[in-house]
């Protein structure tokens, strides 16, 4: 135990010798930080503790000033901060002796009256305090705040203590999502749960986590994406829906990657790709107004509109543009392997056409789509659940939006050929055995509810974590989840 919190626990000892709990079970509180600086701020010039009616405040000592007989204290609370003045007079000696027991990070509870100083500062005149917790540590350092970002992200209850930033970060977060939810609500889709541990996990290429379910005796993954499942729901009858949730994939963490992460994913029946891209640029646009006040947005550098309508770009015409590659021209694995080798690029030796265009446009194209862009029509091995693109049976009608730089929104006209969607299963198959561990795996069960039937449909997924990441101009993923994942450090 270190000097500090052997001085913090002396006094929480101390505070329970004069009969004051530490850890009360309840706190009367009537109002907030703001509320009291807006009661406060109508008074008419510099006004005494008796102004104005007593209100209840409770807050985190997040600064002290001590004067003798008077002690000055701002209280933080979710709303903001707001000064209280303790004096000598008001409180009694031994109340007032007390709060030398107090330390910065504890949280105290104030009754009293709000008023003005002399220079106009909103306070409250304290009449009594209470202690509501003590802390044992001391918060992150006032004015630096808490700079190492690694220590931020695995305590992020620090960071959001010490960091404005973070904070404002986080509250808008939580807006996307509501406007998220809002928007779609309003377009008569119904929001709903599908199950996180699966029996299969489909849906993406994607490695999954694996678990054992105990009670049954037989493994689980945890999803990796919310696909298959919304999907039975449109076989169903449920003619529009969505899912806002988390997903979980075995992988890589990156500036745009995390192995957890939140997805929305809609479907939409009686719709096809060029529907929903409508929709997803109305969306984006949607939600920026209503969390930011517009539709401009500040990114590495860049200002990025997001208004209506975007870019449309097909796949063919983005690498002949971005990367002088003519896919009519490099339309074979064995044609495009060594036209990438000989620029540099190290590829695989397993990856199909399909992955090696993939890898082609990662390389060439993405960095360049920093305006809202819907680059369409991506092959086949890439999309095994979207609907092959009349006239061309080697691209589906799939749609990429790409801001900023990266991908954050995918979407296809959903295969409901049963017949085509086991074949594309079972291409996909050969691709794992030929040494692609990253296909989309066989699910009986969907392709016996596809055999039912399932309308025309549109299916859009965007990343809720990316999305974030734009409109509060953060460069990593990690500064968008509270909570992200981390090499465990053994202290």
């Amino acid at each position: 135990m270190d000097e500090l919190t052997a001085q913090r626990l002396a006094k929480l000892e101390q505070l329970r010798e004069r009969g004051m709990d530490p850890y009360p079970p309840r706190v009367t509180r009537t109002h907030t930080a703001a509320e009291v600086t807006a009661i406060a701020g109508s008074l008419p010039g510099e006004t005494g503790e008796s102004s104005a009616d007593p209100v209840d405040i409770a807050g985190r000592v997040v600064a002290r000033r001590d004067m003798g007989k008077a002690t000055f204290i701002d209280l933080q609370d979710g709303s903001g901060r707001i000064q209280v003045l303790l004096r000598q007079n008001q409180l009694g000696d031994d109340l007032y002796d007390a709060l030398r027991l107090i330390d910065l990070g504890d949280f105290i509870g104030i009754h009293g009256a709000p008023m003005r100083t002399r220079t106009g500062q909103p306070t409250v005149g304290a009449r009594t305090w209470t202690m509501l917790a003590k802390a044992l540590h001391a918060p992150p350092e006032k004015y630096h705040g808490l700079a190492d970002m690694e220590l931020r992200q695995r305590r992020r209850y620090l960071d959001l203590m010490a960091n404005e930033e973070t904070r404002r970060t986080f509250t808008i977060r939580s807006q996307v999502v509501a406007a998220v939810r809002r928007f779609l609500d309003a377009r008569g889709f119904l929001e709903v749960e599908t199950p996180i541990l699966q029996e299969a996990a489909g849906g993406a290429a994607a490695r999954p986590f694996i678990t054992h379910y105990n009670a049954l005796g037989e493994d689980r993954f945890l999803r990796i994406s919310l696909e298959l499942h919304l999907k039975r729901l449109v076989i169903g009858g449920l003619d529009r829906v969505y899912e806002i949730g988390r997903n979980f994939r075995n992988e890589g963490m990156s500036a745009k990657h995390n192995p957890e992460f939140t997805m929305l994913e809609s479907y939409q029946a009686y719709a096809d790709y060029t529907d929903v891209a409508r929709m997803a640029e109305e969306m984006a646009s949607s939600v920026a107004m209503e969390v930011l006040g517009r539709t401009s947005v500040q990114f590495r550098g860049h200002e990025i509109d997001l208004a209506p309508p975007w870019r449309r770009l097909t796949l063919h015409d983005a690498l002949r543009e971005y990367g002088g590659i003519d896919l009519d021209q490099f339309d074979t694995a064995e044609k495009l392997r060594p036209e990438l080798e000989g620029r540099g690029l190290t590829i695989h030796p397993g990856l199909g056409w399909g992955k090696l265009v993939d890898e082609a446009m990662s390389h060439y194209v993405e960095p360049n789509l920093v305006q809202p862009t819907i680059l369409l029509d991506y092959p086949v091995e890439l999309s095994p659940l979207a609907k092959r693109k009349p006239g061309n049976p080697k691209l589906v009608e799939r749609f990429e939006a790409f801001i900023g730089g990266f991908e954050c929104g995918n979407a296809y006209t959903e295969l409901n050929d049963p017949v085509d969607q086991r074949a594309r299963f079972e291409e996909q198959l050969r691709l794992r055995e030929a040494g692609d561990d990253e296909v989309e795996l066989v699910d009986d069960d969907f392709l016996f509810a596809l055999e039912h039937g399932m309308p025309p449909c549109g299916g859009f997924g965007m990343g809720i974590d990316r999305f974030v990441m734009l409109l509060t101009g953060q460069s990593t993923i990690r500064e968008v989840i509270l909570f992200p994942q981390h090499k465990t450090v053994k202290e």
